[in-house]
C-alpha cells in the first residue's frame, strides 16, 4: 500500500500530520509523533504581537492602566501567556530539526507586512523545510471592502515569497467573498500550498457579570464538511497543494478529505483529545478501509470526489442543493400534531 504524497513540493510517506498547536512545544511529544507515524511537524504560530517591541510597550501601557479600563486586558495577551517567546521558538524549530527525521513546517501570523517579512526569513535561518502564512485577521470596518482583504492577502504572500526561498502555504478562513476566486489569486502569485480552513474561535457572553468569555471548542467530525466541500471545489483548478484542517478524528475522515483533493491532513483537535498515538491509529484506519476497497496508493483516489471530475459542477451543486432542501420529512407521529 502506497501512501504516499506530494505537500508543498515535498514528497511525504503519508499525509497525516499534527496542525499548529502546542503539541510542538515538548520534544518528547513531537518525537511520540514520529513515532506514531507522522509525515510532518507543523509549528504553532508565532505572532508578531510576540515580536514587535512596541506591541509589548502597548500591552504594559494597558496594564498599568487596569484600574481604569479593566475590561480592555481581555482583548491583549500579556507576554508570558506565550509558551514560546520568539527567540525560543526559533530554538525549538531547531531542536525539533535535530531530534527527529521529518520536515518541520513554521507557522507565522503577521499584522504589518515587516512583521511578516523579517521573521519568515528567520524561520527559514532556523531550520525550517516550509513556510505557513496563518492569515487570522476578521475585518470590522465596514469602509473596508472584500476586495481590499483579499488584496492585503496576497500582498502579504507576496512580501514573504520574496524573502524567502522555502516552500510558502497560506491558511486561509472560509469568510472571504469569493473564496475561489482568492485562491486562484494566491496561487498565480506563488502559493506552493493552501490550508482550508482556520477556526475563528467565538467569545461567549456572561450576562450576568456583563463579560465576555474565551472559551476553547474542539473540533469534532461535523467541521469536516465545510472543508471537503472548499476541498471539492479547489481540487484540480489550482497547482497549489492543498490541506484539511479541522474536522478529520477517524480514519474515514481523513480518507474523505484525500477523495475531495487534500494532498495533506493536519490533526490537532483529536491529538489534544486522545494524544498522539492516535495519529497513528488513523493511519491505520485509512491504511485498512484503502486495502478493503482495493486501492493501491494514495495517489489513485486523491481528488476522486472532487467537482472538476463533474462536467458540470455549478449545475450538481445547485440540484444537491434542492434535493436536500426537499428531503426533510417529519417524524412518524409528529406531522400536523400541536
Amino acid at each position: 500500500m502506497n501512501l504516499s504524497t506530494d505537500y508543498l513540493g515535498l514528497t511525504l510517506p503519508n499525509p497525516l500530520m499534527p496542525g499548529a498547536s502546542p503539541l510542538v512545544d515538548d520534544l518528547d511529544t513531537v518525537r511520540r509523533l514520529e513515532d506514531a507515524g507522522a509525515a510532518a511537524i507543523v509549528m504553532h504560530s508565532l505572532f508578531e504581537e510576540q515580536i514587535a517591541g512596541e506591541q509589548v510597550a502597548a500591552v504594559r501601557h494597558i496594564d498599568a492602566h487596569a484600574d481604569s479600563f479593566p475590561e480592555a486586558l481581555s482583548y491583549f495577551p500579556r507576554p508570558e501567556e506565550f509558551a514560546l517567546g520568539p527567540d525560543e521558538y526559533l530554538e525549538q524549530v531547531r531542536k525539533i530539526k535535530a531530534s527527529v527525521g521529518l520536515p518541520v513546517i513554521g507557522s507565522l501570523n503577521g499584522a504589518t507586512r515587516g512583521g511578516w517579512l523579517g521573521y519568515a526569513r528567520l524561520i527559514e535561518q532556523a531550520g525550517a523545510d516550509a513556510l505557513e502564512l496563518n492569515i487570522y485577521s476578521l475585518s470590522t470596518n465596514a469602509d473596508d471592502s472584500g476586495e481590499a482583504v483579499e488584496r492585503r492577502t496576497v500582498e502579504i504572500l507576496e512580501t514573504v515569497k520574496r524573502a524567502v526561498s522555502i516552500p510558502v502555504a497560506v491558511k486561509l478562513s472560509p469568510f472571504y467573498s469569493s473564496l475561489a476566486s482568492l485562491a486562484r489569486r494566491l496561487d498565480q502569485a506563488g502559493a506552493q500550498g493552501l490550508v482550508l480552513f482556520n477556526r475563528f474561535y467565538q467569545p461567549d457572553i456572561d450576562v450576568e457579570n456583563l463579560e465576555t468569555v474565551r472559551t476553547l471548542h474542539l473540533s469534532d467530525s461535523s467541521e469536516l464538511l465545510l472543508r471537503l466541500r472548499w476541498l471539492a471545489i479547489l481540487s484540480g483548478r489550482v497547482r497549489a497543494s492543498l490541506a484539511a484542517t479541522g474536522g478529520v478524528h477517524t480514519g474515514l475522515d481523513a480518507v474523505k478529505a484525500v477523495m475531495t483533493g487534500a494532498h495533506a491532513v493536519q490533526l490537532v483537535s483529536c491529538l489534544l483529545k486522545r494524544g498522539p498515538a492516535h495519529l497513528g491509529t488513523i493511519l491505520k484506519e485509512m491504511t485498512a478501509w484503502m486495502q478493503e476497497h482495493e486501492y493501491e496508493s494514495l495517489r489513485q483516489m486523491q481528488g476522486s470526489m472532487s467537482l472538476s471530475r463533474c462536467p458540470d459542477p455549478q449545475a450538481y451543486e445547485r440540484v444537491n442543493y434542492m434535493r436536500i432542501l426537499q428531503s426533510w420529512a417529519y417524524p412518524m407521529g409528529e406531522r400536523g400534531s400541536r
